[in-house]
């Protein structure tokens, strides 16, 4: 890809868009791979598919807490195998390795990226001073012109046995007419405060270690950890008349009333039972009465 403002044919250049300047890669190993943090590498590349394919391919060779960062995706992916594509440098595209070991239950696993949204959004609103919220499972919504956008979006996949690739993607800097939806949003239309990379993410991937060592330390048990609390708290979605979409095409619509124990959302249908829905997708009618 010819870069921002580079003629066709100019060689690349980190400096290319001087609005969007390159990661400080020394920086920010210096702050976070740290004695006694979970993180143990960080590296960057200019460039690659999808930081969530490459992590899981070098898995087993790597050990927890590795963090593998993108200034540009060509072929990210989000839920259902959506696709996120983002100008060069102009967000936060990053994978991190998670081992929950044997004092976590694999069935609890299904709670890491509802997690992962409690912290980037805890994360990214004490850094960028932007109100952040959380729509079921997984996106990062910010307001634009008073309307709901998503800026963000998380994908967890395991890798073998004992691990998971926890993928978080951010629009940061997303100008309104490189917008891929009209739906999209970044923290820069949401007039964040700032748009510096680097404190951003410190700040998410410190978040996320003391989110995760909260919920590892009790087992997994989103009650205990306060994760479950945390993320009804930041939701968008609770409260709301939604209609979840689920596979094989059908759908239910209601009141979005709670997320339970196992990270499902659950509905007081229109003939007021309760549905609870593990897989699918939530679209925000209107506030609920």
């Amino acid at each position: 890809m010819t870069p921002d403002n580079a003629p066709d044919g100019a060689p690349a250049s980190p400096w290319s868009d001087l609005g969007r300047p390159p990661l400080n890669i020394p920086a920010l190993r210096r702050a976070l791979l740290v004695p006694g943090s979970l993180w143990t590498s960080l590296d960057v590349v200019a460039a690659t598919g999808s930081t969530n394919s490459d992590l899981a391919g070098r898995a087993a060779s790597l050990p927890e807490g590795a963090v593998l960062v993108a200034e540009e995706q060509t072929a990210g992916r989000g839920r259902l195998d959506r696709s996120w594509i983002a100008p060069p440098r102009s967000g936060l595209f990053f994978s991190v390795l998670l081992r929950p070991g044997d004092e976590v239950p694999v069935e609890r696993w299904g709670w890491l990226p509802l997690l992962a949204g409690v912290a980037a959004a805890t994360g990214l609103a004490r850094a960028a001073g932007t109100d952040m919220s959380l729509k079921w499972p997984n996106d990062l919504l910010v307001t634009v012109d008073g309307e709901e956008r998503k800026a963000g979006g998380i994908l967890a996949e395991r890798a073998g046995d004992d691990a998971v690739v926890l993928g978080i993607g951010v629009n940061v800097s997303l100008r309104a007419e490189e917008l891929p939806v009209p739906t999209a949003g970044s923290l820069a239309l949401a007039n964040a405060v700032s748009t510096d990379r680097d404190p951003l993410l410190r700040a998410v991937l410190r978040s996320l270690e003391q989110w995760y060592g909260r919920w590892r330390a009790a087992g997994g048990d989103p009650g205990a950890s306060g994760v479950q609390e945390a993320y009804a708290a930041g939701s968008a979605t609770l409260g709301r008349t939604v209609r979840a979409e689920l596979p094989g095409g059908r759908s239910v619509t209601g009141e979005a009333v709670a997320v339970d124990g196992d990270g499902r959302v659950v509905l007081v249908a229109e003939d007021g039972e309760r549905v609870a829905v593990s897989a699918g997708d939530i679209v925000h009618l209107r506030a609920a009465d």
